[in-house]
Parts: C-alpha cells; sequence; structure tokens
C-alpha cells in the first residue's frame, strides 16, 4: 500500500465514521466512566446484540454497580437480570468469579493493563484493549478477529500476531 492510498482511506474513513452508530460499551463508557461497569458491559456484549446488551446491562447495574455489591448476587439472580444475551449462564458464572477475583486479588479495582485483565475468567484480548481504551483512556485499537483478518489479507499486517501486540 501506497502513502496516497492511505491518506485516501482515511478520508473515506472519517466521513464514514460520521454514519456509525456507536457500540453499546461506547455509550456505557460515556456515561459512567467506570471501568467495571465498561469491564461487565463488554463481557455481556460478546455474541450478543448492542439492543439487547444495553437492555441486559442496564437491568445489571440496577442491581449492583461494583464488584463487592455484584459479587454478592446469585448467579441465578444475576441470570435473571441479564437474559436473553447470549450464553447468559456462562457470562452469569464469569461475572461472579470476576468479582471474587477483582475483590481478592486487586482490592476490588479493575486492573489497568493487558495482562492483569487477561488473568480474569472469561476475559480474552478484545474485552481486555476494551477495558483499558475506554475505562482508562490509554491509547489502542481494538481489533476484532474479522478485521485482523481483513487487514493481513490487504497486506496490512503480514503476520496474523502483529495486529494483536
Amino acid at each position: 500500500m501506497k502513502d496516497r492510498d492511505i491518506h485516501a482511506c482515511m478520508r473515506l474513513l472519517k466521513q464514514e465514521v460520521r454514519r456509525w452508530k456507536e457500540p453499546v460499551v461506547g455509550v456505557v463508557a460515556k456515561a459512567s466512566c467506570d471501568p467495571f461497569q465498561i469491564l461487565i458491559s463488554t463481557i455481556l456484549s460478546l455474541r450478543t446484540r448492542d439492543q439487547t446488551t444495553a437492555e441486559a446491562s442496564e437491568r445489571l447495574f440496577r442491581l449492583a454497580t461494583s464488584p463487592a455489591v455484584m459479587g454478592k448476587l446469585s448467579a441465578r439472580r444475576i441470570e435473571r437480570a441479564i437474559y436473553p444475551v447470549g450464553f447468559y449462564r456462562t457470562k452469569a458464572r464469569h461475572i461472579r468469579e470476576i468479582c471474587r477475583d477483582l475483590l481478592e486479588r486487586h482490592q476490588g479495582h479493575v486492573p489497568d493493563n493487558i495482562p492483569e485483565l487477561l488473568t480474569l475468567n472469561g476475559v480474552g484480548r478484545k474485552t481486555a484493549n476494551l477495558v483499558v481504551t475506554l475505562g482508562f483512556r490509554k491509547p489502542g485499537i481494538c481489533v476484532d478477529n474479522s478485521r485482523a483478518s481483513h487487514q493481513q489479507s490487504m497486506g496490512l499486517y503480514p503476520d496474523p500476531q502483529s495486529c494483536r501486540e
């Protein structure tokens, strides 16, 4: 790809981005500025439509907005609050485990770096990146696996691992 091609792509992206609807996790980030709520909303959003994620997040955050309070909720109560998000039973279990880990290993605070976030059950690289960039305002680009493969096919990242580092 040549410099002129990159500049043309950037112009096009700047035009198109104005038409995009902000993902629900971005809306949560703007409303709460709370890394914990961003973490939980991101977990709920995986394999789930934005509208469903927004409604489930709202119901869950009416019950609890901190690891200490949310960790006291039963898995069944969390399941009822977040249904019908995809894999709601697994996500409810992971949410309880995350709350426990945050309290036991991180004094109730969400870690602000990717390696520590990746130690939390149910947190993968995409979730960790979103929490760091939206929750802690650190620079970064969150790349979905499908986007990474598109970029690789365009020759932007010849090595699949290079776009994840």
